[in-house]
């Protein structure tokens, strides 16, 4: 068995811009794997991330090193070895699935165990932090979606926050600080955040914070995003969190977040899958955690301008998946 890897940054403008806490993003930059034998290739796609120290160029090299061990027929079992947690196994694990399943003219999902179809999911539509009467007209153009995630800071949250609602009454609500709250805030707006309605507070606190939530009992759950990125992480987490955001770039891969899941489970707590800013490459492997979540949030291919032929569609705020062929189908 020999095979032939590719590897190939790609950039996706926005038709947005999508601002959190952190910065504001223009363009989706990723990383596309492709990995070709016997005359039949598969694709996997990452999104490098500057939180977690990653770049296009380190994510490129950290590929390029497993090259040989990749021609030579590594596995998904071997790569969990030879490569960390990360985007840059996200994208190699991602298209090994791809290609396993065309090599053997079967489907990823019905590798995996799935019980049920993947069909129409509902996904958080993103209303990006802004001014509040910014975020309140953005907010109205959703109001007719299932669920809306907002993206707020410590200037203001309490405004950012009256704002949506008023603007989108009826939408389930998920609130992203993206780490910057503090454990004051936090308590603080336990009242707002119960009569706003809110279904979920997720990661508010610093990951090296987190010990702030040990023993404390939210009036609504909360999620850990940057907190965990695979199963290993989960034994460190205090109990105040009730939820894990899944994403394959965290976990390193469709492979990793499958155990992760399974683990998360296991010790009670919820799962939600999520994603970064991405193209619908990205979203298709996400799908097969998402379809058993109690959250789905997947709505990168939507702020891009535009996406990969046959990528996922969205219909007042539910994910359609790719048509067939896209990826991890024959």
């Amino acid at each position: 068995m020999r095979r032939t890897i590719t590897i190939q940054p790609e950039t996706f403008p926005l038709s947005t811009p999508f601002r959190i806490s952190r910065g504001t993003k223009t363009a989706a930059e990723v990383v596309t794997v492709r990995i070709e034998q016997d005359g039949v290739a598969g694709r996997g796609e990452c999104v490098p991330y500057p939180r977690y120290g990653e770049t296009i160029d380190s994510t490129i090299v950290a590929i390029d090193a497993v090259r040989g061990a990749l021609e030579s027929g590594a596995g998904r079992d071997e790569l969990l070895r030879l490569m960390p947690a990360g985007a840059a196994r996200n994208a190699v694990d991602c298209a090994l699935w791809d290609l396993e399943a065309r090599l053997t003219n079967s489907e990823v999902a019905t590798m995996i165990g799935l019980k049920q179809p993947i069909g129409p999911i509902a996904t958080a539509m993103t209303v990006g932090l802004d001014t509040p009467d910014r975020m309140r007209v953005a907010a109205a153009a959703l109001a007719d979606v299932p669920l809306i995630k907002v993206k707020v800071d410590r200037t203001d949250p309490a405004a950012q926050l009256r704002a949506v609602r008023d603007a989108a009454p009826l939408p389930r609500l998920i609130v992203d600080p993206n780490e910057s709250w503090t454990i004051d805030e936090v308590r603080s707006l336990q009242q707002l955040l119960l009569d706003l309605k809110v279904d979920l507070l997720e990661q508010p606190l610093p990951a090296a914070d987190d010990a702030a939530l040990a023993g404390f009992v939210s009036a609504i759950p909360i999620a850990a995003d940057e907190s965990v990125h695979e199963a290993s992480n989960l034994g460190a987490l205090p109990d105040g969190y009730g939820v894990v955001n899944i994403k394959l770039d965290k976990a390193g891969g469709l492979t990793a977040a499958l155990q992760l899941a399974e683990e998360a489970r296991r010790r009670g707590l919820d799962v939600m899958t999520g994603c970064m800013v991405c193209s619908s490459l990205s979203i298709a492997p996400a799908l097969m955690i998402a379809v058993d979540s109690v959250f789905a949030d997947l709505d990168g291919p939507l702020w891009l301008a535009h996406d990969r032929e046959g990528g996922v569609e969205c219909v007042g705020g539910k994910l359609r998946a790719p048509r067939p062929g896209f990826w991890g189908d024959s």
